[in-house]
């Protein structure tokens, strides 16, 4: 695919979702897309190795959350494997402050280059396990989002993002299209609390709102589900979840 196909593709997906991209912007995926394909010849980065799917399945995909995140906000992406969805998140919006986490040093080495090649600033990756990384003092309660793409189920990854999220910031879960049955684990949890959660069918987001307010509007009690008690102290922390899929 030359720089005009890529160009012209980008532009039309990135518009069908209300996302106008400057040339930089778009010059900026195109060179992401050549580097991830050749480091993907020597370590797994992903298995989309098709040049229209990976406009589509990640960097059109990644950019569709855009529109619950502020540009002021301070962002950290658990999991991050190739980047996704924080450095197309951080090519769109250039202000966000965002931390790449993997456990994976190779991932790590291929952000690092990624990153020096994109010119992007004020963008850390950092070689650890989410739950290490809690831990530090430096990275508790910092974050107003956390955004994670297909690292676990829901029940669990409430449970890591416990010591990385403000009071009233939000944690933004990417699933699959199996995400319902994947969601539907969480009720086998030994230490359950029950929560409530609604779906917008038209965008296919599932939202789940934690104050008094929402959870007493039965209009939206649509379906419940379980999660795990540690899970529990993240829902009162966040102001919401929102869960793609």
């Amino acid at each position: 695919m030359n720089y005009q196909e890529f160009e012209d593709m980008l532009k039309s997906k990135a518009q069908k979702i209300d996302i106008e991209l400057k040339e930089i912007q778009i010059k900026q995926f195109y060179e992401y897309m050549r580097v991830l394909l050749e480091w993907n010849e020597k370590i797994n980065l992903t298995a989309i190795t098709d040049e229209n799917e990976i406009i589509l399945k990640h960097f059109i995909d990644c950019i569709s959350i855009k529109k619950y995140i502020k540009n002021s906000d301070n962002v950290i992406d658990l999991g991050t494997g190739a980047g996704f969805p924080g450095i197309p998140l951080k090519i769109v919006m250039p202000e966000l402050k965002i931390t790449l986490v993997d456990s994976l040093n190779k991932r790590i080495n291929f952000l690092n280059e990624l990153v020096n090649k994109l010119e992007l600033e004020n963008i850390e990756t950092i070689h650890v396990r989410a739950e290490e990384l809690a831990k530090n003092k430096k990275y508790r309660e910092k974050f107003d989002t956390i955004v994670s793409r297909a690292v676990a189920p829901l029940n669990v990854l409430t449970e890591y993002t416990l010591g990385f999220i403000k009071v009233g910031g939000k944690l933004i879960a990417m699933k699959g299209s199996n995400a319902r049955r994947r969601n539907q684990n969480g009720k086998r949890s030994n230490k359950c609390s029950w929560w409530k959660n609604t779906k917008n069918r038209r965008n296919n987001i599932t939202r789940h709102r934690y104050n008094k307010k929402y959870n007493n509007n039965r209009k939206n009690k649509k379906y419940t589900k379980r999660v795990s008690e540690k899970s529990r102290k993240t829902i009162k922390r966040a102001d919401c979840v929102i869960e793609v899929g």
